[in-house]
């Protein structure tokens, strides 16, 4: 059985586990996802459930979304995609978006 973690957001552990370079592309990377399939001016929170290995996230599917059908699924998707892991995290993971909206 694998362990299951819970992390708790993104932009924090892109912080935490990479560094200043990588956690600037990851921030672009997610300002992209979010302009390619949802209105910025909209918030969300979205959970995904994925396997986390090898310093990624993989095989991830959206468990819960505060806004369906407003494309903030397709945007936790294309952000988790670029999120960098830590090489230790293994296994399941449920991962929590949040897109605060207002931009």
């Amino acid at each position: 059985m694998q362990k299951l973690t819970t992390v708790l957001g993104a932009v924090a552990l892109s912080l935490t586990v990479a560094g200043a370079a990588s956690a600037a592309s990851f921030q672009e990377s997610m300002a992209t996802c979010l302009t390619k399939n949802a209105n910025t001016k909209d918030s969300a929170t979205v959970m995904l459930q994925c396997t986390a290995g090898g310093g990624k996230l993989t095989g991830c599917t959206v468990v819960s979304d505060s806004s369906p059908g407003k494309g903030f699924d397709k945007a936790a998707l294309c952000v988790a995609a670029a999120m960098p892991m830590g090489a230790d995290k293994t296994g399941d993971v449920k991962v929590p978006m949040r897109f605060p909206g207002g931009a």
